[in-house]
């Protein structure tokens, strides 16, 4: 795991804006795992996703008709919080997202792994894996996946909340009190009912007023020995 974690960050290194960072995570998935192709969606629901990358047109059509639709595999994990796992899409399609699988019964798809971007209570996404040809993950290859589907999520949480920069903010980004920032802010955002940038502006917020470091306050709400409530306006 250590190794797929460092060739996604190796992958990382020059990148030069948020676009290229997804890109390249995008490309060292596909090279670290037997695919043939991935994306990144951002989703609040099935008519709300937008693509943030797609390795090939194959990949960037199953994104396409799933949002056409509404569903597919990609919704599916978005909504359970599971990794949906289909080896043999051809027949399990037709019985999960039927209308999917006859508009994509064309395309030279065998198998689809969908996996949840999630950080504590905040789905921000899914990431989709296709290949060409039926066939499950093995045991390793699915934990390489779990691997760099955590570390694609710690970069689109960084992006999305400002925080990170390239490849040198990865760092931050990803260590473990940077993760109890997360996972915190995910669960401010459930208790107040508010959005991800404002959640984290109470965590710091109180953090400021308090005189004590963001992480400590994190590890309080995630310890629960700070109420997400106590940083209501």
């Amino acid at each position: 795991m250590i190794e797929a974690r460092a060739a996604v960050i190796a992958a990382l290194r020059d990148s030069k804006s948020d676009l290229d960072v997804l890109a390249r995570v995008i490309r060292a998935c596909v090279g670290l795992l037997p695919v043939d192709g991935a994306s990144i969606s951002v989703l609040s629901g099935p008519r709300e996703r937008e693509t943030l990358y797609a390795s090939d047109v194959i990949a960037m059509k199953i994104e396409n008709v799933q949002f056409d639709l509404g569903e597919g595999p990609c919704f599916e994990a978005f909504a359970t919080r599971r990794p949906v796992l289909v080896p043999d899409l051809p027949q399990a399609s037709v019985l999960a997202w039927p209308v999917f699988a006859a508009a994509i019964a064309a395309l030279p798809v065998g198998a689809i792994f969908a996996f949840p971007l999630q950080a504590g209570a905040i789905g921000i996404g899914a990431i989709d894996l296709y290949r060409r040809r039926p066939g499950w993950l093995s045991a390793d290859e699915l934990a390489v996946a779990l691997e760099v589907v955590d570390v694609v999520t710690a970069v689109l949480l960084g992006v999305l909340l400002g925080e990170f920069d390239g490849a040198d903010g990865l760092r931050g980004v990803l260590s473990p009190g940077r993760e109890q920032v997360h996972q915190a802010t995910g669960m401010v955002l459930a208790a107040l009912g508010i959005s991800a940038e404002e959640a984290l502006s109470r965590l710091r917020g109180y953090a400021f007023a308090t005189g004590r470091p963001l992480d400590e306050v994190a590890k309080d709400i995630v310890n629960r020995e700070l109420s997400p409530l106590e940083l209501r306006a």
